[in-house]
Parts: structure tokens; C-alpha cells; sequence
């Protein structure tokens, strides 16, 4: 897979907003080619809001371990709740074990600085791990959606809905 086609499959969920970090924006140099993935159905930045997934194009200060510098290198970054983060790394988010190579291509793992919040990373995903980026994804996204809706419930004023 390639940053592009992640960025496509997201895209083409419902309610998804995909900030692609470019010069000229408002995200500073560093970001440039970097993708921020957020459920905003009106297509408006949300306020207050992490992305549910991210695609990285290089080292940044702290986060070195995935090596991403080097040509034709990115990772994606997924936000997962803890049973599925157990599921793939056999560990608590809170509770990373054993060391691990952050730069191994195509292959499920706790994000290099944010494992502990609950964030898998993939560094080019490949035939290995499409399909579960894929649905890494998409439950993502839902779960982004969910949050919206209950936000969007607990700020209606009573009887507006």
C-alpha cells in the first residue's frame, strides 16, 4: 500500500476530512506530507479533536525509532481501543513489553512514543498487514463518528432534538 492509496480509503468514508500537510498550509514544515485523518461530516476542521489516524513521511523530534527518513519510507497511525491493541501486540497499551524494531516494514505494532495511548503503527504496510490497516482504519473512523454524535448530543440544548 502507499500513503496515497491510505489517504484514497479514507477519503472515501463517510463524514472523513483528510488534511494533507502541504507548503502554503497552515501546518508547518515539518507536517509537509503528512496526513491527518478526522470525522468531520461538514467538512470543517474539528476544534479540540485528534486525528483517529495519521501518515507519517519522516522523523520528527523524539520519534526516530521507525527510521522514516530514508526514501519511499512512512508509517501509518492508528488510534484502537485497548481490546484491539491487546489483540495485535498481545500486551496493555499502558504496559509495553518487549523491545521491539520500529523500523520493520509491514508489520502491526504499538506506535514507537504513542503506544501507550493507544496507537498501532504499520511502517509501509504491505501484503502482511493491508487488511488489518484496513480495518484498523475503518473502526477508526467509526469510533471518531460515535464520539461526534455523542458530543453533538450532549451540546443540543433540551427538546432541539
Amino acid at each position: 500500500m502507499s500513503i496515497e492509496q491510505i489517504i484514497a480509503v479514507v477519503r472515501g468514508f463517510d463524514g472523513a476530512l483528510v488534511i494533507v500537510a502541504e507548503p502554503g498550509g497552515d501546518l508547518p514544515e515539518p507536517a509537509w506530507g503528512d496526513a491527518f485523518c478526522y470525522y468531520a461530516p461538514d467538512g470543517q476542521l474539528p476544534r479540540n479533536v485528534q486525528p483517529y489516524a495519521t501518515a507519517v513521511t519522516r522523523n520528527q523530534p523524539g520519534d526516530t525509532a521507525s527510521d522514516l527518513d530514508p526514501p519511499h519510507r512512512w508509517r501509518v497511525n492508528v488510534r484502537v481501543d485497548r481490546a484491539v491493541f491487546e489483540e495485535l501486540t498481545g500486551e496493555e497499551p499502558r504496559n509495553p513489553g518487549r523491545p521491539r524494531d520500529y523500523a520493520a516494514t509491514d508489520r502491526v505494532m504499538p506506535h514507537p512514543v504513542y503506544g501507550a495511548l493507544g496507537w498501532i503503527s504499520v511502517v509501509n504496510p504491505g501484503a502482511g498487514t493491508r487488511d488489518t490497516v484496513l480495518r484498523l482504519l475503518r473502526d477508526a473512523h467509526e469510533a471518531a463518528r460515535a464520539r461526534f454524535e455523542r458530543r453533538g448530543r450532549q451540546e443540543r440544548p433540551p427538546g432541539s432534538g
